[in-house]
C-alpha cells in the first residue's frame, strides 16, 4: 500500500480489462486516478467502485485518436489535480484480418488508437511532467509487439511501433527524469480476447508456457511497479509479462 501516494495518473482504455485493473490498483496504492475511455458506462462503474473502497479517481469520456480530446484531458487533469506524474497509455484495438484482406479502414483505425493515440498522450502529458522534474510514461505494447502473429498485422505493426517510439522517447526525455516504458502482455483474459477462450482448448495454448492463462491484475501489477520509485533507473525497458510465450 502507499507506492503511489501523491502521483497523479492519467490511465487510458479504463473502463475495462487491464485499464480498469491498472485503474483500481493504482488508487489503492494512493495515486489520484484520471479514468478515460469511450464507455462510458462502464468507466463510471470502474470510477464508482474506486471511490467506494476510499479511493481518489474521475471518469472521463476520451477518444484516443483525437489531439483535440488529449489537450483537454491533460488541461482537465492539471486543473483538478495540479500536475500529471504517471501515463499509462492502455487503450487499444485489434483486428484478425490478413494483410490480403485488409481495408485501409481497418489499418487506419487500428494506428490510429493503438500508435497516434499513445503519441499524442505523450506530447501533451510529458510537458507537464518535466514541469515536476520527473515523470513515468508506460505505454502498453504486445508480444505482437515482439514477435509475428499471424491474422493480427495491422495490430502487430503498430504495438512494433509503439515498442520502437517508447525508446525514442525515452532516449529523448531521459534528462528531464521523465522515464518511459513498455509492457508487453501476453493472453490475457480481458473483454478483447473473451472470443477466444470459448474453445476449451485455445490455439494459444500451446504457447503460453504456464498451465494458466494471464488475468488483468497479472499486467497491472507490473504497471504499477514501473509507475513507482521502485523502477526509478528503468527507461526504454520493456516489461513481458507472457507466461512464457516469448520463451520458446
Amino acid at each position: 500500500m502507499g507506492r503511489l501516494t501523491g502521483k497523479v495518473a492519467i490511465i487510458t482504455g479504463a473502463a475495462n480489462g487491464m485499464g480498469a485493473a491498472e485503474a483500481k490498483l493504482f488508487a489503492s496504492e494512493g495515486a489520484k486516478v484520471v479514468a478515460t475511455d469511450l464507455k462510458e458506462e462502464a468507466l463510471n462503474e470502474v470510477v464508482s467502485e474506486i471511490k467506494a473502497a476510499g479511493g481518489d479517481a474521475i471518469g472521463i469520456k476520451h477518444n484516443v485518436a483525437s489531439e483535440e480530446e488529449w489537450k483537454q484531458i491533460v488541461e482537465d487533469t492539471v486543473k483538478r489535480y495540479g500536475k500529471i506524474d504517471i501515463l499509462v497509455n492502455n487503450a487499444g484495438v485489434s483486428t484478425t484480418m490478413t494483410i490480403a484482406n485488409l481495408e485501409m479502414e481497418q489499418w487506419n483505425k487500428v494506428l490510429d488508437i493503438n500508435l497516434n493515440g499513445c503519441m499524442l498522450g505523450m506530447k501533451y502529458a510529458i510537458p507537464e511532467m518535466q514541469k515536476n522534474g520527473s515523470g513515468s510514461v508506460i505505454n502498453i505494447s504486445s508480444i505482437g509487439g515482439i514477435v509475428g502473429m499471424a491474422g493480427s498485422s495491422a495490430y502487430t505493426a503498430a504495438k512494433g511501433a509503439l515498442r520502437a517510439i517508447t525508446k525514442g522517447a525515452a532516449v529523448e526525455f531521459a534528462k528531464d527524469c521523465v522515464r518511459v516504458n513498455t509492457v508487453h502482455p501476453g493472453i490475457i483474459e480481458t473483454p478483447m480476447t473473451a472470443p477466444s477462450f470459448k474453445d476449451a482448448t485455445p490455439y494459444y495454448k500451446t504457447f503460453t508456457q504456464l498451465p494458466y492463462f494471464g488475468k488483468p491484475e497479472d499486467v497491472a501489477y507490473g504497471v504499477v511497479f514501473l509507475a513507482s520509485d521502485e523502477s526509478r533507473f528503468m527507461t526504454g525497458a520493456e516489461l513481458v509479462i507472457d507466461g512464457g510465450w516469448t520463451a520458446l
